[in-house]
């Protein structure tokens, strides 16, 4: 992302007003490293964490998590439905953009960010997710794609099964 994509996404999350944890890569903006201002780091000082690094599925599995800012890759999406958390996405490229229209049309779990993303448009849909009836909704959702893929990658379960098949064909 440029180097006003990551302030903006900062600033909008700041201005939520909701506690968060971020994980910016030093990698994340192009050809720089990510820097935030001073006021930035005051203004969260008592309800943001950034981190260069987490586990990833082990975070979405905590009860605390109530929204995943994602790119929807494959990886962050299944790991998502998994834990039943509802998404908010910024595809770039590849599987995202179908990922993404996936989540927010067919599961109804999540709303999408627009390309050239602004601070208000970050607060609102944070605070629409967490706060507002459409994230609740959502929320609701995500627990019951949830519930569906417990049911499906469990012993007789579709998933299961289709993977048994495989492993004994290949026998």
């Amino acid at each position: 992302m440029t180097d006003q994509h990551l302030k903006e996404f900062a600033w909008g999350l700041a201005n939520s007003k909701h506690p968060f944890l971020w994980i910016v890569r030093p990698d994340v903006v192009e050809g720089d490293s990510a820097i935030l201002p001073d006021e930035f780091f005051e203004e969260i000082k008592d309800r943001g964490y950034i981190a260069s690094w987490c586990l990833q599925d082990q975070v979405l599995a905590h009860p605390s998590v109530g929204a995943f800012l994602t790119h929807c890759g494959w990886n962050s999406t299944i790991e998502s439905v998994s834990e039943g958390v509802p998404v908010i996405c910024w595809p770039f490229f590849a599987e995202q953009q179908t990922n993404c229209r996936y989540a927010c049309t067919d599961w109804e779990i999540g709303m999408e960010v627009s390309p050239d993303v602004k601070r208000d448009e970050i607060e609102a849909l944070v605070k629409e997710m967490l706060e507002g009836e459409k994230g609740m909704k959502m929320k609701q959702k995500a627990k019951e794609w949830k519930k569906k893929a417990v049911e499906a990658t469990d012993i007789g379960g579709s998933s299961y099964n289709n993977f048994d098949r495989l492993i004994k064909s290949l026998h």
